[in-house]
């Protein structure tokens, strides 16, 4: 069975937080690097998204998953 995104990620030792759009995805972004952790911004996936996604499934673009190490 193949790996999630996600999973892929973890392996290399990235932390899903959150998914995020602008504004906040870049304060987010932002806070993370300035207590010295690397982000990397993925896009948004609905089919691992937990919860409610209807809304944003409509923008899907806008929205980026952020992961930490």
């Amino acid at each position: 069975m193949a790996m999630t995104r996600e999973q892929e990620l973890a392996q290399k030792g990235w932390k899903r937080q959150n998914t995020y759009n602008e504004p906040r995805l870049s304060e987010i972004a932002a806070m993370y690097e300035e207590i010295g952790m690397e982000v990397r911004l993925e896009p948004f996936n609905p089919s691992e998204e937990p919860g409610c996604t209807d809304c944003m499934k409509t923008m899907e673009d806008k929205y980026k998953t952020v992961y930490t190490r």
